[in-house]
């Protein structure tokens, strides 16, 4: 088990009064028997109201309004969880589902309908000419094989790179570049999977220590349906399974669909607001002992 500590930072600076719509965050984490959440604040200025929703996948989402004019939004999160998925490759897939291709049950095939199709259809001779050049998706292979090549195929073939601008680049612009940042690897393992006929999501969240992608940004990876364990969690910015050092906090059928912090404003056309993001995450010492800190990017 892990006890770690996420602090999230997120400001934006106006050059001048600004009305604020209403913003809906998505930062606390998700949930289940390998993670809870030990405790959690959440301070934003200026003077706010709060309103606690989930959403159709069951993201808790935090809208938040606002009741007067500023220059300066800031939301300040701090969590503490307890993760306890310490072996992720301990699990076991059902039979049908050992070697690739197979098809899901009749009782999955409609809920994993909205996962299993293409957010980018129009890139699909790419994505499928990519698979083929790597030696993936012909007949009678593993299904862990299959996902973990694929997986190590994106960490170690494509560049890593902090891209500023919002949003996710499709798997073709991916594929063109040569480079992309997490969210836009994470989409391009996604979209791979779903070509395979394989059901995938997009997650987002955190992770403990990995320096090597970047410090100061949320991290993003995707995750897969997978007869027996469920949805198992893949990272290609890292090239690892998903275990106790990924902190999920949304999930969704479209990778822009789940940013951390989304909302508008009111105020001069020509205003840009000036961001800064910090994120630290790091493992805290609990009742067994001290523990090694560590950064999340």
């Amino acid at each position: 088990m892990k006890r770690l500590q996420i602090d999230h930072l997120t400001e934006y600076r106006f050059g001048d009064v600004v009305t604020l719509l209403p913003h809906r965050l998505r930062l606390r984490p998700k949930e289940n028997h390998n993670l809870r959440l030990v405790s959690s604040s959440l301070e934003i200025s200026p003077a706010h109201g709060i309103r606690w929703q989930r959403d159709v996948l069951d993201n808790s989402v935090a809208v938040i309004t606002f009741a007067d004019p500023t220059n300066l939004l800031r939301i300040a999160s701090a969590m503490v969880i307890e993760h306890y998925e310490d072996a992720p490759l301990d699990f076991l897939v059902e039979d049908y589902a050992v070697r690739h291709p197979f098809a899901y049950g009749a009782h999955d095939v409609l809920d994993l309908a909205p996962f299993s199709i293409p957010t980018w259809p129009g890139d699909r001779s790419e994505v499928m000419s990519w698979l083929v050049g790597i030696a993936l998706g012909s007949e009678n292979i593993e299904t862990f094989l299959l996902l973990d090549c694929l997986n190590h195929a994106i960490h170690d073939r494509f560049r890593y790179e902090v891209r500023e601008q919002p949003g996710v680049q499709s798997p073709g612009t991916t594929l063109a570049h040569g480079s992309g940042s997490c969210r836009d690897f994470a989409a391009l393992f996604m979209e791979s999977c779903r070509h395979l006929g394989l059901a995938s999501r997009f997650v987002t969240g955190y992770h403990l220590s990995h320096a090597d992608v970047g410090v100061g940004s949320t991290h993003a990876w995707a995750e897969v349906y997978l007869p027996g364990p469920g949805w198992k969690g893949f990272d290609p910015t890292v090239g690892v399974v998903a275990g106790s050092s990924h902190i999920a906090v949304a999930v969704a059928r479209h990778p822009e669909t789940v940013p951390p912090v989304s909302g508008s404003f009111l105020g001069q056309a020509n205003l840009n607001p000036q961001m800064h993001v910090t994120v630290r995450v790091r493992e805290v010492a609990d009742a067994s002992g001290p523990a090694a800190a560590g950064q999340g990017g």
